[in-house]
């Protein structure tokens, strides 16, 4: 009996073995480039981590195009990855379809929401991050004009902006918001060179603090701030680095966690369908604070993040989300 209870334990540590080892994560990620210092990059951040942390490696995919991550999605379903995580609204309804097709595999979408018992959705409220980096900018601004740059035009980046321009109000009622969107389809993720345009008119106009929203286009409007000696606010990786002193704060969404937790719970056996929104209170979205901007954060800008923080989280101050009905309170 002894013998026979002790055999059956082997079996069950070398089949929870075997079901760890068949953990095979899948990453495709967003049009734009794995190594955008931004969104796509946060992503492949997460998942380095993951492998770092448990030896077992993961497969991921540089779509340059809308037909490419619905074929790499359902290729890697095809093949026995388990979670696929798919970086990008432009995928939803590609994980639509394919969850659908291969019910038994475990799907995360970041940035919309499929309904689906096999699929996470993770969204985040990227208005209450941009309120604190709006709060942040309409401070530093000396001229009483900041700008925008966002990527592609489409709601979830109209949410930044509206955010941002809600948080400059907050300290500045008076301030100018210029604002401008790089284009109409996935390109406008991977168009520095555009967006350094954008943000020298925006500059021209008198700001002296742009928000860039925009994947690797953003490189372009941070780098065209500090040629021109203004400040820039980067977005979704911690970019305060790139040009330290002429980066006043990041607006940080923690992509890195929904692909490290997407992949961890798969293995864990804690896989959990539905949504998940994080915003200030969750850490999902923050406002970076490094040596590479302290510097450009007074004491009293500081003591407004922080207000500005708690009100967020207290539900004192309620941040207005665009995407609830397209627009934006002045």
């Amino acid at each position: 009996m002894k013998k026979s209870l002790l055999t059956l334990l082997a079996v069950a540590a070398m089949s929870t073995t075997a079901l760890a080892a068949d953990v095979k994560p899948a990453l495709v990620y967003g049009t734009g480039g794995k190594f955008d210092k931004s969104f796509n990059e946060a992503a492949f951040n997460g998942a380095e981590k993951f492998k770092k942390e448990t030896g077992i490696a993961y497969r991921d995919f540089e779509p340059t195009g809308d037909t490419q991550g619905e074929q790499a999605i359902r290729n890697f379903a095809s093949r026995g990855f388990n979670p696929v995580i798919a970086v990008s609204f432009a995928w939803t309804s590609a994980i639509e379809k394919v969850a659908a097709e291969f019910p038994d595999t475990k799907f995360v979408i970041v940035d919309a929401v499929v309904d689906k018992p096999n699929v996470r959705s993770v969204v985040y409220k990227e208005e209450e991050g941009s309120f604190l980096v709006g709060t942040l900018a309409g401070l530093a601004s000396k001229s009483g004009k900041v700008g925008f740059v966002g990527g592609m035009d489409i709601p979830l980046i109209r949410k930044f902006e509206c955010g941002y321009e809600q948080g400059a109000r907050s300290v500045k009622s008076d301030i100018e918001v210029f604002q401008n969107m790089t284009g109409t389809t996935g390109a406008a993720w991977n168009d520095p060179v555009r967006g350094g345009e954008l943000t020298k008119n925006q500059i021209d106009q008198g700001a002296d603090v742009i928000y860039a929203a925009a994947g690797a286009t953003g490189l372009g409007v941070l780098q065209t701030a500090a040629d021109n000696k203004k400040l820039s606010i980067g977005v979704d990786s911690n970019q305060n680095h790139l040009h330290p002193g002429s980066v006043l704060t990041s607006m940080v969404k923690r992509v890195d966690l929904a692909v490290y937790n997407g992949f961890s719970d798969v293995k864990g056996d804690k896989f959990t369908a539905g949504v998940l929104a994080l915003g200030v209170k969750e850490d999902g979205v923050a406002a970076a604070m490094d040596d590479n901007n302290k510097a450009l954060i007074t004491p009293d800008m500081q003591a407004a993040l922080d207000k500005a923080k708690e009100g967020i989280i207290a539900g004192t101050i309620k941040v207005h989300d665009y995407t609830t009905d397209n627009a934006c309170p002045k």
